[in-house]
């Protein structure tokens, strides 16, 4: 490491070079030795001063503490009498989840200067405290190149690296920013996007892949499953971007079997070919896409000491400041999914500072239990191991191999720092057709990873039912029900990866006016049955409010007739105060119109009734159908007829070719 002027490791090495100088020559005789060849090193992330898009802020990845700078992608410049912090989501090395999982215990960092100012190396313990770690100087510098290294050594419980540059009476340049460990062998790497009928969205995550060449080098093969009727390779920004991908990209068109297919047919491209070593990254096309993730990613994979899925964190794409949670958990019996791991971020603004007016970063590590498919790496020998994805068509596949992965004693990091923007969850509406997936798939990933205590299930399911009903859901509560039933059908349902129950579904859904969503304008002719009636406090005791709500159903009495319900207080025991209500989606994009119906509700409440007994009744033996059949459906057989590659098709060639 290069030593400021007057330090004292400049003396040090003026020192030992004078007693150099009074040694010998070799005799012509000695031949001498070779220089050591370089380590090799690995690229785990670069120091990003700007985002991929102005669309998201550049304090996600430096921050301006004082004075005055100018932030690039790969370059930032202080004014004089200035402090930048690379304290930030994705500006510090996240150093607690490499002494953890993986084998490091040096981080190299190094970059290009020019001018005079400070560059430290900071780091951070468990509660936020900082130490520098490494310092140098820069006086009157023109590209000069610096090197710093930092141990991986006290980051058990949490912690951090990051960079800190300052300047006093003059500027600073600092660029190329490098952070490096020892290289391994490189395993090959292939990218699956799973796309339907976002063209857009699909052709804007290639685009952002072509545009960053460093992140595109780690890269073998880019596999784009497109299961759409509007296909990518119609519009001709495709060719163009095809062109510049070249033989990386594998353009793969095929019926839609939902995330679940498309992701698995990456999986069995990649463990197809035979190599057990490579990594295969999901990619979902609907995100912003920051191609970093990649590199980050695939160096942590590389270094781990055991197999691993290494997964990438969401950001909130309409609030792109909020992380989405940064360790999770799920309670497949409840239903119940995005549970956050104690200790975990979740909904949290990285922009933002804690009471002690620090940064609000993941210091503490959290150690999560699965990770969503938005961006995801699984190394070829997990599926080995433990098979493909269940042909789930989507919601809960990935849980369910997360889980599995786990039975098997293969982890899963939700490495902090490699983040997607990915639409936000907190606005989409839950009375949606894929709800039925989420219920389905729930329960079959509860006969599989729990004891499916059918007691506390059918309590789950009673008490969904009973909220639905009093809410005026209806169209909802049949998707409950179907969902239930279909999974008492047994694993059969499975067979054709579930295309069928996503069209059925629709059609059940359809024949219920509140599951639509209208323009504002059609919410009624008279301004005042829409005005705004706002929740009061939750119930303090919640069976006697539901009770209380049911007899004022079965008997036609409401508290309003009318009225508007913002999203934010659609809560069930606020809803079932109305004859009608009107309630904003969770889109903020139109409104659905409830209207009680209470011959509707008496025959769907027949029908949770019929349906809680056959659960009570059948369950357990449908459980240990479901534990029979995993092998089977999890299958490369199962898959290759699913694809319909059993039978004799023209190979998978390179958009490329003719």
């Amino acid at each position: 490491m290069p030593g400021s002027p007057g330090s004292t490791e400049t003396q040090a090495r003026t020192v030992m070079d004078a007693a150099m100088n009074d040694v010998p020559a070799p005799s012509a005789a000695a031949a001498p030795a070779p220089p050591p060849e370089p380590t090799a090193r690995l690229v785990i992330q670069r120091g990003l001063c700007r985002g991929p898009s102005a669309l998201v802020p550049e304090d996600l990845y430096c921050v301006v503490e004082w004075g005055g700078a100018r932030r690039e992608r790969h370059r930032v410049e202080l004014a004089p009498a200035s402090q930048v912090s690379t304290n930030t989501y994705f500006g510090r090395v996240h150093a607690t989840y490499w002494q953890r999982w993986t084998d490091v215990t040096e981080v190299e960092v190094s970059m290009r200067a020019s001018g005079s100012g400070r560059i430290r190396v900071l780091a951070s313990d468990t509660n936020k405290v900082w130490r520098i770690v490494a310092a140098y100087d820069v006086a009157d510098a023109q590209g000069a190149a610096v090197r710093l290294n930092a141990p991986i050594d006290r980051f058990v419980d949490g912690g951090g690296l990051w960079l800190e540059f300052t300047t006093e009476t003059g500027e600073l340049a600092v660029s190329d920013v490098r952070w490096t460990v020892p290289a391994p062998a490189v395993r090959p790497v292939s990218v699956v996007i799973c796309t339907y009928n976002r063209v857009e969205d699909g052709l804007n995550t290639l685009q952002a892949l072509a545009d960053d060449p460093e992140p595109l080098a780690t890269v073998d093969l880019i596999y784009v499953v497109d299961q759409g009727s509007d296909p990518l390779e119609s519009r001709p920004r495709f060719a163009d971007v095809a062109a510049r991908l070249g033989d990386r990209l594998r353009y793969i068109r095929q019926p839609n079997l939902g995330g679940a297919g498309g992701f698995t047919r990456g999986l069995f491209e990649v463990a197809g070919a035979g190599d057990e070593r490579a990594d295969v990254v999901f990619m979902d096309d609907d995100v912003l896409l920051e191609p970093e993730i990649l590199i980050r990613l695939t160096a942590f994979a590389n270094r781990t000491t055991h197999p691993t899925i290494v997964g990438g964190q969401m950001l909130n794409l309409l609030h792109p400041g909020h992380l989405h949670i940064s360790a999770e958990y799920a309670d497949p019996e409840l239903l119940l999914v995005g549970l956050p791991v104690p200790g975990a971020l979740k909904e949290a603004y990285l922009l933002g500072l804690d009471e002690r007016r620090l940064p609000i970063v993941q210091e503490r590590r959290v150690d999560t239990e699965y990770n969503g498919w938005w961006s995801c790496l699984i190394p070829a020998e997990i599926v080995d191991a433990i098979g493909y994805p269940l042909p789930l068509f989507f919601q809960w596949d990935d849980v369910e191999f997360g889980y599995r992965a786990r039975a098997h004693g293969f982890p899963t990091v939700a490495l902090p720092g490699a983040g997607v923007w990915h639409a936000d969850f907190g606005w989409k509406d839950w009375d949606e057709w894929h709800r039925y997936f989420n219920i389905r798939n729930g329960l079959i990933t509860a006969a599989l990873h729990t004891g499916f205590s059918v007691r506390r299930i059918g309590r789950r399911v009673g008490q969904l039912l009973a909220q639905y009903l009093v809410g005026m859901q209806y169209g909802l509560s049949a998707t409950l029900l179907q969902a239930v039933e279909d999974f008492l059908d047994g694993p059969e349902i499975l067979d054709d990866g579930s295309a069928a129950a996503a069209a059925r579904i629709r059609q059940i859904r359809a024949a219920y006016p509140e599951t639509v969503m209208h323009p504002i304008s059609e919410g009624g002719n008279d301004f005042r049955d829409m005005q705004v009636v706002r929740a009061a406090n939750p119930p303090g005791k919640e069976r006697l409010t539901w009770l209380k709500r049911a007899v004022f159903h079965a008997t036609g009495r409401s508290v309003h007739r009318t009225g508007m319900v913002p999203a934010g207080d659609a809560h069930w025991w606020h809803v079932s105060n109305f004859e009608r209500a009107v309630v904003t989606d969770m889109s903020e994009q139109g409104i659905r119109i409830r209207t009680r119906d209470r011959a509707l509700a008496l025959e769907l409440a027949k029908r949770g009734a019929r349906v809680l007994r056959r659960l009570a009744v059948e369950g357990p033996s449908v459980v240990e159908r479901y534990r029979a059949a995993q092998p089977r459906l999890t299958s490369r057989e199962n898959w290759a007829r699913l694809y319909g590659l059993d039978q004799p098709r023209p190979p998978v060639h390179s958009v490329m070719e003719p």
